[in-house]
């Protein structure tokens, strides 16, 4: 199995590429510690994992409060006893005008794209080094590699996502850390619906989807598994040669 005996700590895993990321890591051997703040959900996802005969715990935690970046990090070493692989994959879609940006709204986007990011992984490095190396994936999105017209909070998020992940690969090589970010474009998940339908905008969600697949090589939106088995192979050692890249999984959109 490819992540056997890895200890895999998940954000945002309640649901859509997070879920399906746990999911799949622990059917790879790790034990996988799924964070999420929707109690219900968090519940559902370990429950569906632990009775298919895997490995795998929940943490409550809301990462918009630096203590519960921190907390999630010591609950893991407390539970399993240490650290190989961290997904930051908690997110927000943020506000699309800035002409009137809400300051709630930016604030909260801000706090979970890229505070939260700083917080747990800074947090979980001292435990990586602990072990004698590890794994660090960040999600950032295509958002984050070309701008998006419809999320430019978000989008000024995800670059200093992949700016921070560019510049911790290279400090954190010697430890034996790999750091990538995994870079989605148009996903089938709840959050999709979002930045296709706009409350700000009145915009109308199946024009923009047809018009998004429309410039799209492969036609399609992606699927939340075709998200984890990017994120599996980045954290795995099968890409133990792999630091400081910025993966797109979006059917070819960045290289138009």
């Amino acid at each position: 199995m490819r992540l056997n005996n890895k200890i895999a700590l998940v954000t945002a895993a309640a649901s859509g590429m997070g879920r399906a990321g746990v999911t799949r890591f622990a059917k790879e051997g790790a034990q996988v510690v799924a964070v999420d703040v929707d109690q219900d959900k968090l519940t559902q996802v370990v429950s569906s994992i632990t009775d298919a005969g895997f490995d795998a715990i929940g943490i409550r935690a809301d990462l918009t409060d630096d203590a519960e970046c921190a907390r999630i990090v010591k609950d893991t070493v407390q539970h399993y006893g240490g650290l190989d692989l961290v997904w930051n994959h908690v997110g927000h879609p943020g506000y699309s005008r800035v002409e009137d940006l809400d300051g709630a709204d930016y604030e909260i986007t801000m706090d979970l794209n890229i505070r939260s990011v700083f917080r747990t992984t800074g947090a979980a490095i001292p435990e990586l080094q602990a072990r004698g190396g590890g794994s660090i994936l960040f999600t950032a999105s295509i958002a984050g590699l070309t701008g998006s017209p419809f999320s430019p909070v978000y989008s000024a998020a995800k670059w200093g996502v992949n700016g921070l992940m560019a510049s911790l690969a290279g400090r954190l090589a010697s430890d034996n850390i790999r750091v990538n970010s995994v870079c989605p474009g148009p996903i089938d998940t709840p959050m999709l619906n979002v930045f296709m339908a706009r409350p700000d905008q009145n915009a109308d969600r199946d024009t923009n989807l047809e018009m998004m697949k429309g410039n799209i090589p492969l036609k399609r939106v992606g699927t939340a598994d075709e998200v984890a088995n990017a994120a599996l192979f980045l954290l795995s050692d099968e890409a133990s040669y792999i630091t400081g890249v910025a993966l797109p999984v979006d059917g070819g959109y960045v290289s138009k």
